[in-house]
């Protein structure tokens, strides 16, 4: 699989047929969204990604400072720095778009904005079930919300 250019156009919120089975460019097949599992495991299968950057679609939000590989449970924990005056964030798996290994970058499919906006990361809850639902509701509705020409 090629990685996307972050920089460049790649979303459109038309789904595309691809092979009679739909998909949409960049995302979930059929536009669906599971906000806890990577798009593609492969490219983060047996890979420490702490430490790595986080960029989102209009710039860089940070490093990685612990990341989860359970199935149907994954996310990423990054440390904003002074960009959101040191405040952690969580993200759930499912909005990474693609790794850079080389780079040591990962790729996220939200603006900052929207990074910004989500319900604040807590540690002594982030494994709760109202918590993850929260959080993964949130990025759902944002993962529709995408505006055209930004990637997915």
């Amino acid at each position: 699989m090629d990685r996307l250019d972050p920089r460049a156009v790649h979303a459109s919120p038309v789904p595309i047929v691809d092979g009679g089975q739909g998909a949409v460019a960049g995302g979930a097949p059929a536009g669906s969204f599971d906000p806890w599992s990577y798009r593609d495991r492969s490219s983060v299968t047996d890979v420490d990604l702490v430490g790595y950057r986080v960029e989102a679609t209009d710039g860089g939000i940070g490093r990685i400072d612990s990341a989860s590989h359970e199935v149907g449970g994954s996310y990423l924990v990054v440390d904003t720095g002074r960009w959101i005056f040191g405040r952690k964030v969580m993200l759930p798996a499912g909005t990474v778009s693609h790794v850079d290994h080389d780079a040591r970058e990962v790729h996220v499919d939200r603006t900052r904005d929207q990074i910004k906006a989500a319900p604040e990361y807590d540690e002594n809850s982030h494994g709760d079930p109202a918590y993850r639902d929260r959080l993964g509701g949130y990025y759902d509705v944002s993962y529709t919300d995408v505006p055209p020409g930004t990637t997915r």
